[in-house]
């Protein structure tokens, strides 16, 4: 079973076209020059438009801050230099 339906390959690749002929702009106006940005502008259009496309990743910050919170508090902390 595919991941990505037909709209959101073609959408991508009207992206990437268009990337290349310099043509492609983000939300902020400004020319994008990055691959990645421009495949994520593709899958965003096609979501859009109810293709069939795998939800936006969380972002991992969030869970990577809940377990170095909960090493902070270790019982044995490491001593500073200097201090006796």
């Amino acid at each position: 079973m595919a991941k990505y339906s037909k709209l959101a390959s073609e959408k991508v690749e009207e992206a990437m076209h268009e990337k290349k002929r310099g043509e492609l702009k983000s939300g902020s106006g400004k020319k994008v020059t990055s691959r990645k940005q421009a495949i994520a502008i593709g899958l965003s259009e096609a979501r859009r438009e109810g293709a069939k496309v795998p939800k936006k990743p969380e972002s991992s910050k969030s869970s990577s801050r809940s377990k170095t919170a909960t090493k902070k508090g270790s019982k044995n902390p490491v001593p500073k230099k200097g201090s006796k």
